[in-house]
C-alpha cells in the first residue's frame, strides 16, 4: 500500500512535535513546519535517526502565500495528503485593556487565518483521499479564560470554522477532528505574547503537573483513527467544559479567581 502522508504544522515543539513522532511512528510520512532553525534541526535529526521519511519546511504558518507552498511542495515530493493537521499557535496574557492590537491580531493570524489557509489549499486533496483534517483547539475554545482575550478568540473561531466546515464535507468523506487540550507541559506558556508584543518568559503555572505532550498526540491519533468528532483533554478540561454549558455565569466567578491567583496575575 501507498504510504499515507500527514502535515503537522508548528511541529518543531510542544504537542506539534510529539504528533510528528507520533505520525512517523505509526508509518506515515510527516511534512511539518516551524520556524526556528535550531529546533526544526533537532527533530530532522530524530526522524532521520529512526529512518522516518519527511519533509521539513522552514514558514511562516500564519502566510497565505506560505500555506499554499506549503500544500505545493507536499505533494510535489509524496503527490498525495491524508491528515492535515493544524496545530501551529501562539498564546498571550494580558488584559485587553492593555494589549497593543497588533498582538492582538498577530494572536489571529498565526492561530487562525493559518489554519484556515493550511485547510483551504490542503481540501481538494483530503477530499481526494477521504482523510481527516485535525484542528488543535484549546479549553478556551470552549470557555473564555481573563487576560487571553486573543488567544480565546483564535480558538473560539477555529471552533467555529471546522464545526461549519465539517457539515460541508460530512457526506464526502472527510473526517473533521477537534482537539481541546487541558493544560500540556509545553513551551507554548513561555512563549506568549505580553501587552507589547515580548515574549512573557517563565510561565506562571507548575508545568511538571500537567498532560505530557506525547500524551496528547497519542490521544488524538486514537481519536483519529475512530473518527471521533472532538476530543476534550484532561479531568479539569472536561469539567470546565461542563460546568459552563450548565452554568456559565457561576463559571464566570471561578474562572476569574483561578487566573487571579495565578503569579504575576495581571489583575495584581
Amino acid at each position: 500500500m501507498e504510504k499515507k502522508v500527514a502535515i503537522i504544522t508548528g511541529g518543531s515543539s510542544g504537542i506539534g512535535r510529539a504528533l510528528v513522532h507520533t505520525y512517523a511512528n505509526n508509518g506515515y510520512a510527516v511534512v511539518f513546519t516551524g520556524r526556528n532553525e535550531d529546533r526544526m534541526k533537532e527533530v530532522e535529526a530524530e526522524l532521520t535517526a529512526k529512518g522516518a521519511d519527511y519533509l521539513g519546511l522552514r514558514l511562516d504558518a500564519a502566510g497565505r502565500e506560505a500555506n499554499k507552498a506549503l500544500i505545493d511542495q507536499t505533494i510535489e515530493k509524496y503527490g498525495r495528503l491524508d491528515v492535515l493537521i493544524c496545530n501551529a499557535g501562539i498564546s498571550m496574557r494580558a488584559l485587553f485593556q492593555d494589549i497593543d492590537l497588533d498582538v492582538f491580531e498577530k494572536v489571529m493570524d498565526i492561530n487562525f487565518n493559518g489554519s484556515m489557509y493550511a485547510t483551504k489549499y490542503a481540501l481538494p486533496h483530503i477530499l481526494q483521499s477521504k482523510g481527516s483534517i485535525i484542528g488543535i483547539s484549546s479549553i478556551n475554545g470552549h470557555r473564555g479564560t481573563p487576560a487571553r482575550t486573543a488567544y480565546t478568540a483564535s480558538k473560539h473561531a477555529l471552533e467555529g470554522f471546522f464545526e461549519a466546515l465539517r457539515t460541508e464535507v460530512m457526506y464526502k468523506g472527510v473526517h473533521i477532528l477537534m482537539v481541546s487540550p487541558g493544560f500540556t507541559g509545553t513551551n507554548i506558556r513561555n512563549q506568549a505574547l505580553a501587552a507589547d508584543g515580548r515574549a512573557q518568559g517563565e510561565s506562571p503555572r507548575d508545568e511538571g503537573k500537567m498532560m505530557t505532550a506525547e500524551e496528547v498526540a497519542e490521544q488524538t491519533y486514537s481519536a483519529m483513527k475512530k473518527r471521533k468528532r472532538d476530543l476534550v483533554l484532561t479531568t479539569q478540561g472536561k469539567l470546565a467544559v461542563f460546568l459552563n454549558k450548565w452554568m456559565p455565569g457561576r463559571m464566570d466567578k471561578i474562572v476569574y479567581n483561578v487566573m487571579a491567583k495565578e503569579p504575576d496575575s495581571p489583575f495584581k
